[in-house]
This record gives C-alpha cells, structure tokens and sequence, in this order.
C-alpha cells in the first residue's frame, strides 16, 4: 500500500478513532451532497423545459408584436415613432430582481413591474386606435417573455456550474476521501493486529523463559536434596539468620 493510498498516520487506538470519525463525516458528508446535487438536477432540468418552453412561445408572442406594428402603421396611415418618442419620458415596464435559495444556492429571480401610467394613449387616436392597443398588448408580452427568459437564463448558467461543482465533489469523497479513510483504518487495524501478535509472542516467551528458569531451580534443588547439602543448608540458614520478616496481624 503505497503513501497516496492512504493517510500517513502512526497506528494507535487513538488515530483509529479518529480516522472512525473521519469516515463517518464523510460518509454523511457525501449522503448530504448527493441530496443536494439530486434537488439541483431536479431544478436544473425544470428550468431547462422552461427556457424551451418559452423560446418557442417567444417566437410567436414576436411575430404577434411585428404584425401588430405593420397593422398600425398601415391603420394610422404613417409611421407614429415620433409621436410615441415624444411622449415617452420615463420607462413604465421596470425590472425588479430577488434572490431564491435552491439547496443553499441563491438564484437571481428577475420579475417585470408596472410603474406610472400610459402617456402615449391618445396616439393614434384619430386613426388605428384599436390595432394601437394590440400592438401595446403584444409588446408587452413579450418585454414580459423577455424578462421572464433572462431570469431562466441567468439561473440556468448559476445551476450548471453549481451542479459541476456539487458533482466534483460528490465524486472525489466517493472515489477519493471515502477509499483513502477505509484503506487507512484497515492500514492501522492491521497494524494493531501485527502488534497485539508481537505482544502475545513476546508475552509466551517470556513465561516460557519463567518456566525454564522454575524447572532448573526444581531440579538443582532436587539434586542437593539428594546429595544431603540443602536440608543441612537450610537448618544452619534457620539458626543463624538473625532476620526476621515482619509479621502482620
């Protein structure tokens, strides 16, 4: 297992729980991203089916406005862009915008308001009034469609970069951080394992090398027991030792 493979980490009991930890985060942290790259997709793909939806009425709502405007042209007999120029002083369709939140991504929302009143509603008066009011009619619309599809627009571009990025990521905790924290805690309980083996080894050993020891004293002690040198040894130990162990009561 090479060193990108996983995290270079001193085995113990505590880095296993770290790395326990580590893991657990990511695997929550990859379950919380995939949620939000799913709602994103959901979105992403609504907005797509709007913006079709609305290119193919905007091509009608377009041709309505030109035909509309070549009626009143022909109904008022001349072209009005002068009269309508002239009273024209400030925009009565404005732009308002928000923000909408979509999984933790804000959006750019833009709406069309109304502000003021007509000031060109007596044009065409004297003379193709009625093809005057659908010509404003159409227009309208589609500066509302307009409006309508930029905001898709803007939000479309927002969503698929944010879904890019969200997807990246889900990506590199699956494939990347998630793999690299299991082969780090199988790396230190592995390890674990070896020293626990060593520790037992060692510990066998040593009773073995207790046991060897007892068996020599047993059988030396055996062998001076037989020759008459360690019961004589030991009485002489008991009348001349002047040490006494203490006694507890």
């Amino acid at each position: 297992m090479s060193g990108k493979d996983k995290i270079n980490i001193f085995p113990s009991r505590g880095a296993q729980t770290l790395m326990k930890a580590r893991l657990a985060g990511a695997v929550k942290g990859h379950s919380l991203l995939k949620k939000k790259a799913e709602a994103l997709q959901m979105r992403f793909r609504q907005i797509l089916a709007k913006i079709v939806e609305t290119k193919t009425l905007m091509g009608d709502v377009m041709k309505d406005a030109a035909f509309s405007l070549a009626e009143a042209k022909f109904a008022s007999g001349g072209d009005f862009n002068q009269g309508v120029i002239q009273n024209v002083t400030k925009a009565r369709i404005k732009l308002r915008s928000r923000m909408d939140n979509v999984a933790g991504t804000t959006l750019p929302v833009f709406e069309s308001m109304e502000d003021g009143v007509d000031t060109y509603e007596l044009t065409g008066l004297s003379r193709g009034g009625q093809q005057m009011a659908k010509l404003k009619i159409n227009y309208k619309r589609a500066i509302e469609l307009l409006i309508e599809l930029a905001s898709l627009q803007a939000s479309f571009v927002t969503l698929d970069n944010v879904v890019k990025i969200t997807n990246r990521r889900v990506n590199a905790i699956e494939h990347v951080i998630i793999p690299r924290y299991e082969r780090t805690l199988q790396y230190i309980l592995s390890e674990l394992d070896e020293l626990e083996r060593e520790e037992f080894y060692r510990l066998k050993k040593i009773q073995e090398k207790k046991k060897q020891a007892r068996d020599k004293n047993e059988k030396a002690k055996a062998a001076l027991k037989e020759a008459g040198i360690l019961a004589e040894a030991e009485a002489r130990n008991m009348i001349t030792d002047s040490h006494d162990e203490d006694l507890l009561f």
